[in-house]
């Protein structure tokens, strides 16, 4: 696939042979087409393209900046999360990309006024909506608003409005992130989306992280609604020594969110907290951050077979595979019902510390047959315009489903197959390849924080 070429998960082709047609009817299948190409060129100029221009210089830029991860619009049916400048797309090189959670039905018409830094003037464009195809039937989803910025405007800032002809001191901006493209800062980072339920595995939280370190990761982002207080002291422990970054993500207090992933377990506004949006989120913010990012939840761990590390993984993957920029790996359940004995030395404090010891968990359930087994990804994100939780919506290039020869997804929690006799468990001791390692360092962070 060519540089640029822009992949979708759901390709639909119509196929037949046309010669078995009559005349008349291939002539005027032919003008229908022709139409709608060319409706589909005006929709997309129209929309991608300055509508207005504000009157006289607006001193409104300078103020009402908003600094919430999530802002509600009036009438509380679009919620901006953050705009970023995205000139991957050699059609719209100046478009802004801005990550949104809208109603699904409610919401036809939105529009961008840019701040232009060149003469302070505000310049509207009308927004695409470019819905995320993956909503599990809840009324609110994931959501790109695509304006084109004006020639020669270079914003920094910008609001969104439901008319051309909003007032804009009365409207929120938001600062355009990705304008500057900077050396990396890590080569791997690591999403945690949507942290809440006050979660409290503290032991296995220390250990994840420690484990993420040891493989590779030098960042961890973590997008938190609500933890306990002990998870709360270990996410500060990890903010001070730089390597958790935490997103707040109140996301209760603007939407009803599910517990569930589809709208006929839990019927809410949103799915998981927001899942989608925080993932879609976390990829843009390290956009030129980060070379690779992992999009993972707290109990999961990519864990390579063959390499000790996930850079010597990633380059031999790359090398076989030099036009991919996502990799996808076969997630695995360790079920924590099945604890084996360790005998480990230097670990007897850790029965203090709440939560599961994923050195106890070495045995894997099988596949289930005719079951979807879900994949979790490593990916370039550069490669990504729109994800979803176990695959990519919308990306450039190519992408493969890692062998399990390779490395899989351990997934420490409860069992998928609580009926599954225990003999049916398959044996793997990959975890205690680290052993040592993650003893030592479990350890030190132990030695450090109190959870009296």
């Amino acid at each position: 696939m060519a540089r640029g070429e822009i992949f979708q998960a759901e390709i639909f082709q119509v196929s037949g042979t046309m010669y078995k047609y009559p005349k008349k009817i291939l002539f005027c299948i032919l003008v229908v087409m022709t139409i709608s190409f060319l409706l589909g060129v005006l929709r997309d100029k129209t929309l991608l393209t300055p509508v207005m221009e504000k009157s006289g210089k607006c001193s409104c830029c300078d103020a009402n900046r908003s600094t919430d991860t999530i802002t509600a619009l009036e009438g509380n049916r679009t919620f901006i999360i953050s705009p970023y400048y995205d000139n991957r797309d050699g059609k719209n090189p100046s478009m802004v990309r801005i990550l949104s959670i809208i109603h699904h039905q409610e919401v036809k018409e939105l529009y961008c006024y840019f701040c232009c830094s060149s003469d302070n003037h505000v310049k509207v464009s009308r927004a695409l909506i470019d819905m995320h195809s993956d909503r599990f039937g809840f009324p609110y989803v994931t959501t790109d608003l695509l304006c084109e910025e004006p020639p020669g405007c270079h914003a920094q800032y910008l609001s969104v409005h439901t008319s051309p002809s909003g007032e804009m001191t009365q409207l929120p901006l938001f600062q355009i992130q990705n304008r500057e493209v900077e050396p990396f800062s890590a080569n791997f980072t690591v999403c945690i989306s949507t942290m809440f339920g006050n979660y409290g595995n503290v032991l296995q939280f220390i250990q994840t992280i420690e484990m993420y370190q040891i493989l590779g990761a030098q960042r961890v982002m973590i997008y938190l609604n609500h933890c306990s207080p002990q998870i709360q002291k270990a996410i500060q422990y990890y903010i001070a020594r730089g390597i958790v970054e935490v997103v707040d993500w109140p996301i209760e207090r603007h939407l009803k969110p599910g517990n569930a992933w589809h709208y006929s377990l839990d019927p809410k506004d949103i799915g998981y907290y927001g899942q989608l949006a925080t993932l879609n989120d976390c990829i843009y913010r390290n956009m030129y951050r980060t070379k690779f990012v992992l999009l993972n939840d707290i109990d999961e761990i990519i864990l390579p077979f063959s390499h000790t590390s996930w850079d010597t993984m990633m380059k031999s993957l790359q090398q076989q595979k030099p036009n991919v920029g996502i990799f996808l790996f076969e997630n695995h359940i360790f079920p924590q019902t099945v604890p084996v004995n360790v005998s480990f030395s230097n670990i007897s404090s850790w029965k203090d510390v709440p939560g599961y010891n994923i050195l106890q968990y070495v045995q894997r359930e099988p596949d289930r047959p005719n079951y979807f087994n879900a994949r979790k990804m490593i990916l370039d994100p550069r490669k990504v315009i729109q994800t979803s939780v176990h695959s990519i919506l919308k990306g450039y290039g190519d992408h493969v489903e890692v062998s399990l020869e390779t490395a899989l997804v351990y997934h420490c929690r409860g069992p998928l197959q609580k009926d599954l006799p225990k003999t049916s468990l398959i044996t793997d001791k990959t975890i205690w390849k680290h052993n040592a390692s993650l003893i030592r360092n479990v350890n030190k962070v132990l030695g450090q924080i109190s959870f009296q």
